[in-house]
């Protein structure tokens, strides 16, 4: 059996821990404290300090292990740890939430220079109204057209699950950085 590892980052908030929970055939491995910054509370109570760690069976002899970054800045020494041997990763972006895509697309810079792999842009929330479409997210995160935007709702199995094959695909396919 394959083992294959994916990183899935984003900024503060973007749902990263949602989004491997819901897919994960094991109870998430979660390293979740009480927030300590009073304006970040107001959004939600606790945040990823290290890493989430889940795992989906795709078929078998291929299995995904997914590792979930922390969102906020003061943790970022752990990208670097999580990034050693990954296949691809997965940018989760709160499309719902302008105020963020500086953020993801500095995360996207990080992450295509720590590993040249295979990458795809989940466009989270986009159940919400008002949430940026793939084209407004594509320009305000300056991606070339060969990076993949899938929508995403990540309390959403089916549409988890959609995100991860895309980025599947693209490993298969041999997609490189742009």
């Amino acid at each position: 059996m394959q083992q294959i590892k994916v990183v899935v980052t984003g900024p503060f908030g973007a749902g990263k821990t949602q989004f491997i929970r819901t897919i994960s055939e094991i109870d998430v491995v979660t390293t979740e404290r009480r927030i300590s910054v009073r304006e970040q509370r107001e959004i939600k109570e606790e945040t990823t300090v290290a890493m989430d760690f889940g795992r989906i069976t795709i078929s078998e002899d291929l299995v995904l292990e997914l590792y979930g970054t922390p969102g906020q800045r003061r943790f970022d020494f752990m990208f670097d740890v999580l990034s050693k041997g990954m296949w691809g990763f997965v940018v989760l972006v709160d499309s719902a939430n302008p105020g963020s895509f500086e953020d993801a697309r500095d995360l996207l810079k990080l992450f295509d220079d720590l590993a040249p792999v295979p990458r795809v842009v989940a466009a989270n929330k986009q159940d919400i109204e008002g949430a940026a479409s793939q084209d407004e997210l594509r320009q305000a995160l300056g991606l070339a057209p060969s990076v993949k935007i899938l929508p995403c709702i990540a309390t959403n199995e089916g549409s988890v699950r959609s995100v991860l094959l895309g980025l599947l695909s693209s490993m298969l396919e041999g997609d490189k950085v742009s």
